[in-house]
């Protein structure tokens, strides 16, 4: 774990250039910064702004402390906007201002805010919740148990407008970003339950439709790494079967089969959701895949709903039956299209073969139909245009392991087109070794297997505890 220092024992240092060794201000910070830098400390949450420093070193008060102990105290509205608006830019910099706003007591005294102009003055209200977003961007800890109360109430008021429905489920999310707990405190608030109620009432509007999208889906990651287990298949549980989401997600991507921003958005969130076998036969019965795929090909030019075209239909062919379905509904060729057409974008090669990996997955039948299409020659060239991408090697790699397994007749195909030589060079990739020697071995190629232990007496060492 790299050293930390605190503000004010950077402060220091820089104040001791200019004293000492008159130094300019720009190249005291300069040279602050390679000390600590030299001594492996991180300096990222480190404000090195010249203009918070004067002549003689000594550190001018920061301009969000000022605003923040002028929002405390008892000022004008007019005062209390220009406040508002000093610190939301200020956090809006970067992280180490908004450590810093956090640090002197930013979020409660916002917080106050918040709860002073609601139902009060609207244009202030929404001025606190935006300064609030921008507060928490990246560093969720500040949230506490009144604050997500708050928040919760707010969401769950019914004559809130759509900017103040847009920027509350926007602070929800950005609090449940990477911290396990918070996502914990929310959905004990029937947060799931509210965001699915806040889609209904908001289809037609895009903005919120995509911000509900993205805080279901952060309530399906198991991203906080303080924690051991995290709740992310229960939560893809309880927004299926109890807020019934799967249903409103298609019908809403029916209403906007012209933009590609929500179906991407929306293909996105699903795949996040389909965690189950009857998940995934509930989205084809609701007409869902056959709605991915014409989507697919109708903006099959289109990178972004490529990418998650592809991540959704891999997601959903997790269901075996649903795996048919899609090579009878001409899934495969549409994949190798996308992939021919996007052979550049390193992301829908890794998902293409992924794809692809899965759609042949304990179905020699489909193999065949990949290498009816020339399957064989997209992967092995997904791996010449990206032979230093270990995801596209790796998942190529999986995809070629996946076809021949079963089918060794499909080997040849294979290595007439060089697979031996691209899956050598991928094994020099620390994250491919693996995948790379399964391939190498079912396409019959020579490949050295090492023996982890031979079970010879002795030959492990023994410490004692």
């Amino acid at each position: 774990m790299a050293k930390q220092v605190t503000q004010g024992t950077f402060d220091d240092v820089v104040k001791e250039n200019i004293q000492e060794f008159e130094m300019t201000i720009g190249a005291a910070i300069t040279d602050a910064v390679q000390q600590f830098e030299s001594q492996g400390v991180n300096l990222a949450m480190i404000i090195r702004d010249p203009s918070l420093y004067s002549a003689d070193g000594e550190k001018v008060v920061h301009p969000v402390i000022v605003a923040l102990n002028s929002l405390s105290s008892d000022q004008p509205e007019d005062v209390d906007v220009s406040n508002l608006e000093v610190v939301k830019q200020e956090c809006d910099v970067d992280l180490s201002r908004r450590c810093f706003a956090g640090k002197n007591d930013a979020y409660k005294v916002l917080l106050k805010s918040i709860q002073k102009y609601k139902n009060v003055n609207k244009d202030l209200f929404v001025k606190a919740l935006q300064t609030m977003c921008s507060l928490c961007n990246g560093q969720p800890d500040l949230l506490d148990q009144q604050g997500a109360e708050e928040f919760m109430n707010i969401m769950k008021d019914e004559n809130c407008d759509r900017l103040i429905t847009e920027l509350i489920v926007r602070l929800v999310r950005l609090n449940c970003t990477k911290h396990e707990m918070n996502r914990r405190i929310f959905v004990k608030l029937d947060l799931i339950k509210e965001l699915v109620k806040v889609l209904k009432k908001n289809k037609s509007c895009i903005t919120i439709v995509k911000e509900v999208a993205f805080g279901l889906r952060v309530l399906t990651q198991d991203d906080d790494v303080r924690v051991p287990f995290g709740s992310a298949h229960e939560n893809a549980k309880q927004i299926v079967m109890e807020g019934d989401a799967l249903r409103e997600l298609i019908d809403i991507c029916k209403e906007h089969t012209n933009d590609v921003s929500v179906q991407a958005e929306l293909f996105n969130t699903v795949s996040k959701l389909v965690v189950r076998d009857e998940f995934c036969q509930e989205v084809k019965d609701l007409g869902g895949l056959d709605l991915i795929l014409k989507s697919f090909h109708a903006n099959i030019t289109h990178k972004g709903i490529v990418k998650q075209a592809l991540v959704v239909l891999k997601a959903l062919a997790g269901n075996d039956d649903i795996k048919v379905a899609i090579v009878k509904a001409g899934g495969v060729p549409l994949v190798l299209a996308a992939m021919t057409q996007h052979q550049g974008n390193a992301t829908v090669c890794a998902s293409g073969c992924l794809a692809i990996a899965t759609f042949v997955l304990r179905q020699p039948d489909h193999c065949t139909v990949v290498m009816d299409n020339d399957g064989h020659q997209m992967i092995l060239q997904a791996m010449k245009v990206h032979p230093k991408d270990e995801i596209v090697q790796k998942q190529a790699c999986m995809a070629v392991r996946n076809i021949v397994a079963r089918n060794r007749e499909l080997c040849d195909p294979f290595l007439e087109f060089g697979a031996e030589e691209l899956i050598n060079r991928a094994r020099a990739l620390p994250s491919c070794e693996d995948e790379a020697k399964a391939a190498l071995r079912d396409l019959g190629c020579q490949v050295d297997l090492k023996e982890r232990w031979t079970g010879e007496r002795g030959s492990l060492q023994q410490e004692a505890y």
